[in-house]
């Protein structure tokens, strides 16, 4: 029996029109949300999420400016970007799309955003938050795996969680959500010893370790539920997660695809950061 796909096209959808809706509310009281996305260099994968990033934004009715500084651009002027953004009273949030050109310092950057505006939520500040318990602003990746277990029923309280991965941007926020949420949380990552048994206990399975199917269905125990947060391209040009999805469907009880299923979340996550952002800043 396969289990439940979840539709993250869909469940995405539905916060951006939860966006819109509270975006609309906002504008009725002369405040438009306004999120700032800044480009440097011409990588054409960043160039094509940036696009979709602006498209869903303002579809949601949230504002977008776009600030594309040449690959050339240095440390200084970025920072300036970033220090003039901060000042703008009608900029809520602002966006630096990673990764940088060589020689850029992303971390220097991420630092030099006022907290307030980290729509990502990756400032030291915002994660500060998050370790204590009591976010602000989430980054937008682990934001939408929970989401996405919550449109799913999974009962979190108690619940055995493995995350395999520990990057800041998604293995590290999402082991701290959940913990906040009651789970018990094991993070795994290169050093794992036997990860296939760690795996076997959770109940909930979140991949996001960048190896194509290196999840293996036989490591899923039966009524888990998978989000697989990887992305991959194969030899032969197909796209894959970090799951092998035929295996794990087979015993999960509910999975994500990939695509259209954790990826859709994370911009609609950063509009709902957003209008967050405006909501604290102009809106009480």
């Amino acid at each position: 029996m396969i289990g439940q796909l979840i539709d993250g096209t869909a469940i995405a959808a539905k916060l951006r029109a939860e966006v819109a809706t509270a975006a609309t509310a906002l504008r009725a009281r002369n405040i438009a949300p306004c999120l700032a996305v800044v480009l440097v260099g011409d990588d054409p994968a960043s160039a094509v999420y940036v696009r979709s990033k602006t498209k869903a934004a303002r579809e949601a009715n949230v504002d977008v400016r776009d600030h594309k500084l040449p690959a050339t651009a240095t440390q200084a002027e970025l920072m300036a970007l970033v220090a003039q953004l901060n000042r703008d009273p009608d900029v809520d949030g602002i966006l630096v799309q990673l990764p940088l050109p060589a020689g850029l310092d992303s971390d220097a950057v991420i630092r030099a955003l006022d907290p307030a505006k980290d729509v990502d939520g990756l400032h030291p500040v915002n994660l500060g938050y998050l370790a204590q318990g009591r976010p602000v602003f989430s980054p937008c990746t682990p934001k939408g795996c929970m989401r996405l277990l919550r449109e799913v029923g999974a009962e979190l309280s108690g619940a055995r969680a493995v995350v395999i991965g520990r990057s800041v941007l998604v293995g590290k926020p999402i082991a701290l959500l959940l913990a906040n949420a009651n789970a018990t949380v094991t993070m795994c990552h290169s050093k794992t010893r036997d990860l296939p048994g760690e795996t076997r206990r959770a109940d909930i399975v979140i991949a996001a370790v960048g190896r194509p199917e290196m999840v293996r269905g036989d490591w899923i125990a039966e009524g888990a539920i998978v989000l697989d947060v990887g992305i991959n391209r194969t030899a032969e040009g197909k796209i894959v997660g970090d799951v092998a999805f035929t295996e794990a469907a087979q015993r999960a009880r509910a999975i994500t695809p990939v695509p259209r299923g954790v990826g859709p979340m994370t911009i609609a996550c950063l509009l709902e950061n957003t209008v967050e952002a405006a909501t604290r800043r102009r809106g009480g």
